[in-house]
């Protein structure tokens, strides 16, 4: 069956790569780059900008793909997948699954996918990559004592009524299906992912699994009098669609809500924008490591702040600082099954936003902290200075932070631009900041190395 490319709207992306020419080092690259991530589609004969370069048949790419494959170390398992365009024209396609083994070239070089380009993994990286591929698998182990009569049949049926209505075929065969998202193994056992998705009780064969809510009626873990203690408790247990809608409605519960009146129109004011507060959660749901028994993820409500801490350290090769540009799965039928649900809209997209909706609001962005143990995810509440105004909506991210750098520290040159953003180019940065300029946001002070840029 060929996969749908609407060419107008398509670009590549994380889990998308275009290659105008049947050439085997590129494609070998590109065949390494998506097993060592979340996988990904390669579509041959279309250029960088989805616009037909030159036709390619069969019998050529089938012999670049046997040629990239001699390129890789291990082989990367592939398949054809044709591909439509809205205009009717089909395209090769290689699908590339993930894979739990780690990859390179046959000169040692190994890639990750990385926004729309392959990039190149330095020796530190390739260690933490190495070392995340070894325990990849643990939700694709079966649970022992647990069988398919472990499934919440209701909550299946809610999947798949939502997994149809994102655009997926009606399914024939339900064993099949599951099968094909890891939630059972061959054997027809559920799974690690299976039970948490989908089981009536996880907790009994998980017992880590789950949210633990703490609200404080402070800055600190005391309860009103001053002593050690807190002012609710909740504990959210079941398949992980309940668990982040229980826990979101615990949070929408002890939030502060207010509302102003603009240009005649109410709007409703939150203590912390809803997408920065559901983006958190469900990524410590997708995200954490379940092979960590002993503590479930914790959501922390403090009078200042909000903390979501997740058990585990940093999947792959991700840290604090790539955290934005970045993006591995841990988990990826987790992360799979919660995108067909609709808690997850676009892979990779997430954080950006979190930081674009929590600058907007007029809050500092999100603190990121991460130990060899947990992640957390620090949003405070503390508006302590004028909410950005409506027009920066149509910021992206990186204009957000170079905004919020200004208003903190009264202005901002290209140098100090560049190291907020040491993984985009100068040219890039530059073009940002003349954007902010036309659009009568920022001044532009000086001139050549003395220029800095100031509210306007």
């Amino acid at each position: 069956m060929a996969v749908q490319l609407p060419l107008k709207n398509q670009k590549p992306g994380p889990r998308l790569a275009f290659l105008s020419e049947a050439e085997p080092e590129a494609l070998a690259e590109c065949l390494v780059a998506f097993a060592n991530g979340d996988g990904g589609l390669i579509v041959l004969g279309l250029d960088e900008n989805g616009r037909p370069s030159e036709t390619i048949w069969e019998e050529e790419a089938e012999g670049a793909l046997r040629a990239a494959a001699a390129l890789c170390r291990p082989p990367v398992t592939s398949r054809w997948q044709p591909v439509e365009t809205a205009q009717g024209k089909t395209f090769v396609g290689v699908q590339v699954n993930r894979s739990p083994e780690l990859h390179s070239l046959e000169d040692g070089r190994v890639f990750i996918r990385s926004g729309s380009e392959n990039r190149l993994l330095s020796g530190g990286e390739i260690g933490q990559l190495a070392a995340s591929k070894t325990a990849a698998d643990f939700e694709a182990d079966h649970i022992a004592g647990a069988t398919a009569d472990d499934f919440d049949q209701n909550v299946l049926a809610e999947y798949l009524a939502k997994r149809e209505a994102r655009g997926a075929s009606p399914v024939s065969s339900l064993p099949a299906l599951l099968f094909e998202i890891g939630a059972i193994d061959a054997e027809g056992r559920p799974t690690v992912a299976g039970i948490l998705l989908f089981g009536k009780n996880p907790r009994a064969f998980l017992p880590q699994s789950g949210v633990v809510f703490v609200k404080f009626p402070g800055p600190e873990p005391r309860s009103e009098s001053g002593e050690a203690g807190y002012g609710r408790r909740e504990e959210v247990n079941g398949p992980l669609a309940r668990v982040i809608e229980r826990t979101w409605n615990i949070i929408w519960e002890e939030m502060h809500r207010g509302a102003v009146v603009n240009s005649l129109q109410r709007e409703e004011l939150t203590e912390y924008p809803p997408f920065a507060v559901r983006e958190a959660l469900v990524n410590a749901v997708a995200h954490r490591d379940y092979r960590l028994r002993g503590r479930r993820i914790e959501v922390r409500m403090y009078s200042d702040r909000m903390e979501v801490i997740s058990p585990g350290d940093l999947p792959g090769y991700i840290t604090v600082d790539n955290i934005v540009e970045e993006h591995f799965s841990r988990n990826p039928r987790l992360v799979n099954g919660l995108f067909q649900w609709g808690y997850i809209e676009e892979l990779g997209l997430g954080i950006d936003r979190m930081i674009e909706e929590m600058v907007q609001s007029g809050h500092p962005p999100p603190q990121f902290k991460a130990t060899p143990y947990s992640f957390t995810v620090l949003l405070a509440n503390a508006r302590e200075r004028a909410s950005v105004p409506r027009w920066t909506r149509s910021m992206n991210e990186r204009q957000a932070r170079a905004l919020t750098y200004v208003r903190e520290n009264g202005s901002i040159t290209n140098r100090e631009y560049q190291r907020l953003c040491p993984d985009v180019s100068a040219e890039t940065l530059r073009l940002d900041l003349a954007d902010l300029v036309e659009r009568s946001i920022l001044l532009k002070i000086g001139s050549k190395k003395g220029t800095y840029y100031i509210l306007k």
